[in-house]
C-alpha cells in the first residue's frame, strides 16, 4: 500500500512539523511496516516555476520532427538580460516587446517601469497554446536521472531552459505532452508567473510504501492508515464514509443475491455525467503517487476512492446492463471476457456479477468488457459489494488473476464501508463530472459481527506485564471495538473494519500492539527439569558435526518434491519411493509432492551452484522423507468450527505418512584441488562411500559394502552398504540420464542412507562412549598371510585378540615382494591401547600384542613378520 502524507493528513490531524519518517516510525509502533519514505520531487532541485507561453514558431526539421521554438514568461526574477531571438513567422520578424509586472499577459513597454524579456525556449511537444501556463526548468536545474538544465543551442537556437513533462518531473510517467495547467490552481487563485512550480501545483509530498500483512487488512487504505496513525499520535480522526448502511431497498437497478458469498450488494445510478470531463490534477497526482495511471474521470474516481476507503467498487455503463443484477455461483462452461481482454472459462466455485445475458464480473476480481465505461457513457450504474475473502482468494488463483480488488477483498473489506463508499464515488461524480445520483438499490445487509467475553486481567496475564484494565478498555476503544464493562469481564464487539478480531486471543494481541512489544520486560524462561538430549538426538548431531569436520557442507532444502521426479530418478513402477504424498495447498504446482528422498533436493542445490560457477561441491542434508500409507487413505479436513469428531481423529490418525529420516550427499568436481602438492583430488564414489563409513563410525558400527543396482545410480558403479543383515543406504556414481535429466557435472556421485536404521543399531559403544583420561599405547604388528586372505577378515582377527585394552586398529601398509614369499602379504596394523584406570605397562601392552597375533595365526596361519 502507497500513500501520501498528505492524504493520511486530511484524516488525522497530524502535529504540525511531523516528518514524514516520524509518521513511519508510529505507524510501525501500531504493527505496520514501512518499507520506505519517497520524495515527491526530492529528486528535482535549482530553479523551477511555472511560466506563461507568450508565442511560439513551430519549425520543421530535416528529421520529420516538428519543434517549436517558443518565448515563455517566467517573472523578473528569472527573466534574461537580454531579449532572445525573434520568431520568424511567413519570412516576417514580428516585433518582440518585452513583458510587464503589472500585466503579465499582455505586451507593454520597454520603457515602462518592471518591464523585463521572455526566456527563448525549444519544445518538442505541440499540446500548448499561446497564453497557456507551463513548468519550465532553468538553466542551474536539475531534474531526476540525475538531468542536469542549462541553456544550449540546438534546432539552430539557443534553448534557455526546458518546458516539463510529468515524467520528466518524477510526477509519473506519462510523456504523451507537457504539463499543461489551468488557468486558476486548485484554490481558484491565478498562477503567479515564476514561482517555484512543485510548490505552487502542491505535488512536494511524501509516499509511504507499506506491505500489508494478511490480518491488517482495513490498512489497504488512506482511511485506515489514517485511524491507525491517530491512535499512536493520540490526535483526532475523521472518517471519510460518511453515511450508514440503509436498510435494503431496490429504488435503482435491480439486485438479486443468490449466493452467501455476497451478504451486501450496494448499486447507485448516476445520470447526466460529462463523459469528456479531466481528471483534476490533484487526483492524478495522488493516483500516480500510489502506484496507478490517470485513465479517465470514472476510471480515476473509482481507483481514488477505493484506495481511500480501501472498498473497491465498480462502475458500470447503464445503457449496456440487461435485466436484473444478479450475483451467483457460475454455471459450467460458461465464459467471460474480462477488461483486459482475456476470455476465461468459469468454473463452477466461482462467483460471478451476471445479467440477463450472463456473466458481465467476475465478482471482486475484475469486470467483464461488455459493460464498461465508454467515451460516450453518460449513465452509470455504482456498484460496492461484499465479498468472501475465501471466494475471492481462490477465484483469483484459480484463474491467475490479482487485482487491486481482488488483494483487498482476500484480506477482508469493511462490510460497513460499501454504502458510504458508493456515496462517495456517486458525490465525486456529481461535483466533477456534471451528473446527478437519481437512484439506490441496497441489497443484503451488513453482516453481524462476532461479540467476545473476555477477562479484564486477560492482557495482563498473557502479556507477562502490567496492564492496568482500565488501559485494556482504552486501547481497544480507540481501536473501534465496542466495550462493555462488567466487572472484571468485558464484553467486546469489533467494528465491522476489524474481521481479525473473533477470540480473546486476537484482542490481547491487539492490546499488545498498541502498547507496544518494546515494553515487553525480557525474561528468561526457567528451563524445565529434564535429562538433557536424547541418545538419538545426541548421535544425529555427532554424525553432522564429523560429516561437516570431514569437508561435507550441511544444507537444507524444501521437503516438496515435483511428480516428474520419480521417472527422472529412473525409479522402477513398483519403487517405495513412488508412494508419494499430495499436498492440498501446495506453495507452488510445480511441487505438489512430499518428497520420498532427499536426493533431488540436494540436486537442485547442485545445479544451482554450478550455474553460479562453484563446481566443486560436497553438499549433505538430513531431514525427513515421507511415504503414503499403503491403503492410499487420504486425511480428511475437518471443519474449523469445533473438535474433529472421534472418527476424523481416526482417519487422521491412520492417514499420517511414514517420516523417516534421511542422510544423503552429492559431491561433484575436485575433493581436493590441484596445488602444489600435484593434481586435483576429483571427488567420487570413493568419497561418497567414506561419507557413509564416517557416520556409521559416529554410531560404532562397522558398514560393509557389496555391488548392487539401485537407482538412480549406475548399476556398475553403486554399492549396497550394510550393517550386519540390514541394508542402511546405497552410493556411488549416478547413472548418466539421471545427471542429464537434473543438469548436473558429469560423473556426480550420491550417497543416502536410512538415517533412524543407523541409530537405531547403536550399541553403547562409538564415539558417544566416554574418552578415558589414560594415556595411550601404542604397538604396530605386520603379519604375513596368503594372498587370499582379506584384509577386512584379518583386522576383525586382529581386534578379537585385542580385548577391552585395545581402542582402536588402523591399517597403514600392505606390502609384497621380497622378503616375504611369493603368494603372500604383508599386513602391517597400528594398535592403539588404553585401560580406563589406569596407565598401561609394557607388559599390558605386550599381552595384548602378543593376543592379537595369537588370533590371526589361529585363523589365517599368519606369521609375525620379523
Amino acid at each position: 500500500m502507497r500513500a501520501t502524507k498528505s492524504w493520511i493528513a486530511e484524516y488525522a490531524d497530524l502535529p504540525a512539523g511531523l516528518s514524514a519518517w516520524q509518521l513511519a516510525d508510529a505507524l510501525v509502533s501500531v504493527g505496520l511496516e514501512v518499507e520506505q519514505v519517497e520524495a515527491i520531487g526530492g529528486d528535482v532541485s535549482g530553479p523551477v516555476v511555472i511560466g506563461r507561453v507568450v508565442d511560439f514558431v513551430e519549425e520543421p526539421q530535416k528529421n520529420g520532427k516538428t519543434i517549436r521554438w517558443c518565448h515563455v514568461d517566467v517573472g523578473p526574477e528569472h527573466a534574461p538580460k537580454s531579449p532572445p531571438a525573434p520568431l520568424v513567422k511567413g519570412g516576417e520578424v514580428p516585433e518582440l516587446r518585452p513583458s510587464r509586472l503589472a500585466d503579465a499577459r499582455t505586451s507593454g513597454s520597454a520603457e515602462g517601469p518592471g518591464a523585463y524579456w521572455p526566456r527563448g525556449v525549444i519544445c518538442g511537444a505541440l499540446n500548448f497554446a499561446p497564453g497557456d501556463h507551463v513548468v519550465v526548468a532553468l538553466p542551474g536545474a536539475t531534474l531526476p536521472g540525475p538531468f542536469p538544465i542549462g541553456s544550449r543551442k540546438t534546432y539552430g537556437h539557443v534553448s534557455d531552459g526546458m518546458i516539463c513533462a510529468e515524467d520528466e518531473l518524477g510526477l509519473g510517467d506519462d510523456h504523451a505532452g507537457i504539463i499543461v495547467l489551468g488557468e486558476v490552481d486548485d484554490e481558484g487563485n491565478p498562477w503567479t508567473i515564476g514561482a517555484p512550480a512543485l510548490e505552487a501545483m502542491g505535488v512536494s509530498d511524501d509516499v509511504l510504501d507499506m506491505p500489508v500483512t494478511p490480518d491488517m487488512g482495513h490498512c489497504l487504505s488512506v482511511r485506515g492508515l489514517a485511524r491507525e496513525a491517530s491512535q499512536a499520535l493520540h490526535v483526532a480522526y475523521r472518517d471519510v464514509i460518511a453515511h450508514a448502511t440503509p436498510a435494503p431497498s431496490q429504488g435503482g437497478h435491480p439486485v438479486v443475491l443468490e449466493s452467501e458469498a455476497c451478504p451486501l450488494f450496494v448499486a447507485l445510478t448516476v445520470e447526466g455525467f460529462d463523459p469528456a470531463a479531466e481528471s483534476p490534477a490533484w487526483m492524478k497526482q495522488r493516483l500516480s503517487a500510489c502506484g496507478m495511471r490517470s485513465i479517465s474521470l470514472s476510471v480515476d474516481i473509482s481507483n481514488y476512492v477505493m484506495l481511500e476507503t480501501g472498498q473497491p467498487n465498480h462502475c458500470y455503463d447503464a445503457d449496456t446492463l440487461q435485466g436484473a443484477i444478479v450475483v451467483r455461483q457460475a454455471k459450467p462452461g460458461e465464459r467471460i471476457t474480462t477488461l483486459d481482454d482475456v476470455v476465461r472459462t468459469l468454473d463452477e466455485a466461482d462467483l460471478v456479477i451476471t445479467d440477463d445475458r450472463g456473466p458481465i464480473g467476475i465478482a471482486g476480481v475484475m469486470g467483464g468488457e461488455d459493460t464498461e465505461l465508454r467515451d460516450t457513457t453518460t449513465r452509470i450504474v455504482i456498484e460496492a459489494a461484499n465479498f468472501s475473502p475465501v471466494s475471492i482468494a481462490r477465484t483469483s488463483r484459480r484463474h491467475k488473476l490479482g487485482s487491486e480488488a481482488s488483494r483487498r477483498f482476500e484480506r477482508s473489506v469493511d462490510p460497513g464501508a460499501a454504502y458510504g463508499a458508493a456515496r462517495r464515488v456517486a458525490d465525486l461524480l456529481v461535483e466533477l463530472g456534471g451528473g446527478r445520483l437519481v437512484a439506490e438499490t441496497v441489497a443484503g445487509q451488513v453482516p453481524a459481527v462476532p461479540v467476545t467475553t473476555m477477562d479484564a486481567s486477560l492482557p495482563q496475564r498473557i502479556l507477562g506485564m502490567e496492564v492496568d484494565p482500565d488501559r485494556v478498555v482504552e486501547i481497544l476503544t480507540a481501536s473501534g471495538v465496542s466495550v462493555t464493562r462488567g466487572g472484571d469481564a468485558l464484553t467486546l464487539v469489533p467494528p465491522t473494519w476489524r474481521a481479525d478480531l473473533v477470540d480473546p486471543y486476537d484482542y490481547v494481541e491487539e492490546v499488545g500492539i498498541k502498547v507496544g512489544y518494546e515494553h515487553l520486560p525480557s525474561v528468561v524462561p526457567a528451563a524445565p527439569v529434564g535429562h538433557g538430549y536424547t541418545t538419538e538426538q545426541k548421535l544425529r548431531r555427532a554424525i553432522g558435526r564429523a560429516l561437516a569436520a570431514s569437508g561435507f557442507v550441511e544444507v537444507l532444502t524444501f521437503p516438496w518434491a515435483s511428480a516428474a521426479d520419480a521417472d527422472a530418478l529412473g525409479l522402477d513402477a513398483d519403487d517405495p519411493r513412488r508412494r508419494t504424498v499430495a499436498l492440498t495447498n501446495p506453495l507452488a504446482e510445480t511441487a505438489p509432492l512430499l518428497r520420498t528422498t532427499i536426493l533431488p533436493g540436494l540436486f537442485g542445490a547442485v545445479a544451482r551452484n554450478a550455474s553460479r560457477g562453484a563446481d566443486d561441491l560436497a553438499l549433505f542434508e538430513a531431514g525427513r522423507v515421507f511415504f503414503a500409507s499403503e491403503t492410499g487413505e487420504a486425511a480428511p479436513l475437518p471443519s474449523v468450527d469445533g473438535r474433529p469428531s472421534d472418527e476424523e481423529l481416526e482417519a487422521i490418525e491412520r492417514a499420517i505418512p511414514w517420516q523417516p529420516r534421511n542422510l544423503a550427499a552429492v559431491l561433484t568436481g575436485a575433493w581436493m584441488p590441484a596445488g602444489w602438492q600435484g593434481a586435483a583430488t576429483p571427488a567420487s564414489w570413493t568419497q561418497a562411500i567414506a561419507f557413509a563409513e564416517i557416520a556409521a563410525a559416529v554410531v560404532g558400527v562397522r558398514l560393509e559394502r557389496r555391488s548392487a543396482q539401485q537407482a538412480p545410480w549406475h548399476p556398475g558403479r553403486c554399492a549396497e552398504l550394510v550393517v550386519g543383515e540390514e541394508v542402511i543406504g546405497y552410493a556411488g556414481e549416478l547413472h548418466p540420464s539421471v545427471v542429464k535429466a537434473f543438469d548436473l557435472p558429469t560423473r556426480t556421485a550420491a550417497v543416502e542412507i536410512d538415517l533412524d536404521l543407523l541409530v537405531s543399531l547403536f550399541d553403547g559403544a562409538g564415539v558417544l562412549t566416554p574418552v578415558s583420561a589414560q594415556p595411550v599405547a601404542k604397538e604396530d604388528i605386520a603379519l604375513i598371510v596368503d594372498e587370499s586372505v582379506p584384509v577386512a577378515d584379518l583386522q576383525e582377527a586382529v581386534v578379537a585378540g585385542g580385548g577391552e585394552l585395545l581402542e582402536s586398529v588402523r591399517l597403514f601398509d600392505i606390502y609384497r615382494g621380497a622378503p616375504v614369499p611369493e603368494g603372500k602379504k604383508s599386513v602391517a596394523f597400528a594398535l592403539r591401547l588404553r585401560a580406563s584406570d589406569r596407565t598401561l605397562t609394557d607388559a599390558d601392552a605386550a599381552g595384548v600384542r602378543e593376543a592379537s597375533v595369537a588370533v590371526a595365526v589361529e585363523r589365517f596361519g599368519a606369521e609375525l613378520r620379523a
